[in-house]
């Protein structure tokens, strides 16, 4: 009886909280986010304090970095999850692309790291890039961050209904986004002129929403809002004395029809938030917490407005995302859509996946990241489909339209003297995969490098090489005579050859080569050698050789000059099978060379690199001209010319050398760096002297100055001997070619 009385007690207290339930008016609360770039940061701290005086938000719509917010607001996050978030991006890698060297394919870390400008070649003519970034990193991010959503393309069926706003670049009207695939469209909305490129959604190319309607009042209250509350973070139309950047003029001229209609729209709010912006503007990255702050100062005015909304609703338990989960699964099938000249094996080689291969999100960034760093790319969209036996990853690509490039670059060093670098690249010229690049140096050494590759991903890939090279130096090229001669050295290879490439770490190739040498000296002088004279001229060799080759090459580097971090291997193989012998005294020769670097910074200041490299010749060697040459300095040496600080260039020869440099490298200042390397060798036919390591080992030293600059390495360095009573000056601007 007590049981039956108690239960119906129970009861009647549910039944009339119910009811009283039932009569609460329960409002739907909607928020309207503006666009304002970087002044975008308030949003999250107004979105803290609505979740603290309790707003349950039913329905988000916003514009550029309102609908970045909205959208990921909308997909689940929680204000403090947001807030944690922003403070953890790098804005200055994710907004210009800016991708690890890792993901470069291993062409590019070979060839392409020479250049300081590329200028596209649309229809014949010269043009320039849309934008600063495709948004590639910005797609890829927010890709990962709705990965919980990424089956929702109904926006109103996310966890908060959301709308976002975009500008149709043909028509110059608003395009009002519900539906498709959420990343993208948070990106077109967001896609500011200049900064980020177009996005092409349907057919038609959007752009920043903010030039048509940067605050969607209405199409929010058309989602069914009973009180609507917008947070504003315009700042107003700047004076001229402010009118002072790029930037700021843009953003003015797009404000002109923005402000023009945003009076009217506060008249369709119930609760307008406006912080004050006027220190910051759409590229103030750098100023996060003071951004944020200001957006909590201002909706703190408005708190007892907020908890009057509050009681007018009813509240639930919200589930939010798990931000540090990193879900792992099985990829069972890869679907590819939009790969006209790149071939499926192409784009499974540069994402290195495999069918039935656990991975994580964090893997599939990377892989998209390996695939967009080729350049071949605008735009690569991924979605994850779940299902029971595995899942999907579905790919859809836009192949970038401009096939066509002019590259340029410039240098100085002291043995090649001044040099400005032209190349012409052009891909897909002949078939699928495929790319040309043509560089001509122009300057005090006229030189040139011809390279066509078919890139064929996870197979075989093939490759053609010519090049031209030629400089001239005082060297003692003479074995019998100490004084040093002028020499020009010219050099024609031609190889042709197969690549593979595994992890973009590890290469591995085979090929044949011809090669003709011409050395010779216009000094006057007597010399006892086996030589020709002619046209004024001494010959050391004027001789064409045919031979095998083989390399392998692994680079993990994270750049190219000024390493930090990772390791290379260099290991080269060449046989000289024949020759048209100019000094009648070839004979079948091999040699080995190999080359292995190994960088590493403590306290992110402070680096040590270790370079250790070797070369023998593998028979009797009677031609000088293919002996092994050390000194100088210099990152574009060619066959068997190898740097070696303290001492100048081809100071020492032989048929064999060994040789290992430690380089200290501190950044004192962002891309300024102190160094200094000792490095030691050994050159000649008994390189370990039975033992005796330290006998006749030569030393060199070397102290400088690097700056990292867009141009390429700039140093000045200053290198000398014991051995010896000369010392050198080493000066270089720009890439080495």
């Amino acid at each position: 009886m007590k049981r039956i009385f108690l239960l119906a007690f129970i009861f009647s207290i549910t039944l009339s909280f119910s009811q009283e339930v039932d009569k609460k008016e329960d409002i739907k609360v909607g928020l309207v986010l503006s666009g304002g770039g970087a002044k975008g940061f308030a949003h999250v701290a107004v979105l803290k304090v609505l979740e603290e005086a309790g707003v349950r938000i039913d329905y988000i719509g916003g514009t550029s970095m309102g609908a970045i917010v909205g959208g990921l607001y909308a997909s689940g996050y929680s204000a403090n999850q947001l807030d944690s978030i922003i403070k953890s991006i790098n804005f200055n890698r994710i907004l210009t692309d800016r991708l690890p060297r890792k993901s470069k394919p291993f062409y590019e870390k070979e060839n392409g790291e020479k250049y300081i400008l590329t200028i596209p070649i649309k229809k014949g003519k010269l043009g320039m890039p849309t934008a600063l970034s495709n948004g590639q990193n910005v797609l890829n991010l927010l890709t990962e961050l709705t990965q919980n959503v990424n089956y929702i393309s109904d926006f109103s069926k996310l966890p908060i209904p959301f709308v976002c706003v975009a500008t149709n670049l043909e028509t110059g009207k608003q395009e009002v986004l519900k539906n498709g695939f959420l990343p993208q469209a948070i990106l077109a909305s967001g896609a500011f002129p200049t900064l980020l490129a177009p996005v092409e959604i349907n057919g038609k190319l959007l752009t920043d929403g903010g030039i048509t309607n940067n605050f969607p009042v209405e199409e929010v209250k058309a989602m069914g809002a009973d009180v609507i509350i917008g947070v504003d973070i315009q700042s107003g139309l700047e004076n001229k004395e402010d009118l002072n950047s790029a930037v700021k003029i843009l953003n003015q001229i797009v404000g002109f029809q923005m402000y023009k209609s945003m009076e009217h729209k506060y008249d369709s709010l119930d609760l307008v938030i406006k912080p004050d912006m006027k220190l910051f503007n759409v590229v103030s990255f750098d100023k996060v917490k003071d951004i944020m702050e200001e957006g909590d100062k201002a909706v703190r005015e408005k708190f007892s407005e907020l908890k009057a909304i509050a009681d007018r609703q009813i509240h639930l338990d919200k589930q939010y995302v798990d931000v540090n989960q990193i879900e792992r699964f099985s990829i069972k099938q890869i679907k590819i859509d939009g790969n006209d000249y790149y071939t499926r094996a192409y784009v499974l080689g540069k994402l290195n996946f495999k069918n039935a291969e656990t991975t994580n999100y964090e893997k599939v960034v990377e892989s998209v990241n390996n695939l967009s760093a080729t350049g071949n790319f605008e735009n690569v969209q991924y979605q994850i489909v779940h299902e029971d036996d595995g899942c999907i990853l579905n790919l859809k690509l836009k192949e970038h339209p401009v096939s066509n490039f002019l590259q340029l670059g410039v240098h100085f060093d002291d043995l090649y003297k001044t040099g400005i670098l032209l190349n012409l690249t052009s891909k897909h010229l002949l078939t699928n995969n495929d790319m040309l690049s043509a560089d001509v140096v122009l300057g005090d050494n006229l030189r040139y490098n011809f390279n066509y590759f078919i890139d064929n991903g996870f197979y075989w890939s093939f490759g053609i090489k010519s090049r031209y090279n030629n400089f001239n130096s005082n060297i003692k090229f003479d074995l019998t005579n100490a004084n040093k001669i002028n020499i020009n050295y010219e050099d024609f290879t031609n190889q042709i050859y197969l690549q593979t490439v595994f992890g973009r770490k590890f290469a591995i190739g085979v090929g044949g080569e011809f090669k003709r040498l011409k050395i010779y000296s216009e000094t006057i002088t007597s010399l006892d050698i086996n030589s020709e004279t002619g046209n004024g001229r001494l010959y050391f060799d004027k001789s064409n050789y045919l031979n095998l080759i083989a390399y392998l090459k692994i680079d993990t580097y994270d750049k190219k000059y000024f390493q930090k971090e990772g390791a290379y291997i260099d290991v080269d193989f060449r046989w000289y099978i024949g020759s048209s012998d100019f000094n009648d005294n070839f004979v079948t020769i091999s040699q080995l060379k190999g080359k292995i670097g190994l960088a590493h910074t403590f306290f992110d200041k402070f680096t040590t690199h270790i370079v250790s490299e070797a070369g023998l010749t593998i028979g009797e060697n009677f031609n000088r001209s293919l002996d092994y040459n050390v000194g100088g300095y210099g990152g574009n040496f060619i066959n068997t010319f190898i740097p070696f600080f303290g001492y100048d260039y081809a100071s020492l020869n032989g048929d064999s050398f060994l040789r290992s440099a430690l380089t200290f490298r501190y950044e004192f200042l962002p891309k300024n760096y102190f160094q200094a390397t000792a490095n030691y060798a050994r050159v000649g036919s008994d390189l370990f002297n039975e033992g005796r390591l330290f006998e006749n080992t030569k030393s060199g030293y070397m102290l400088g100055y690097g700056l990292d600059t867009f141009l390429g390495p700039i140093e000045v360095n200053y290198t000398w001997s014991p051995d010896h009573k000369e010392n050198y000056w080493y000066f270089n601007v720009g890439y080495w070619f």
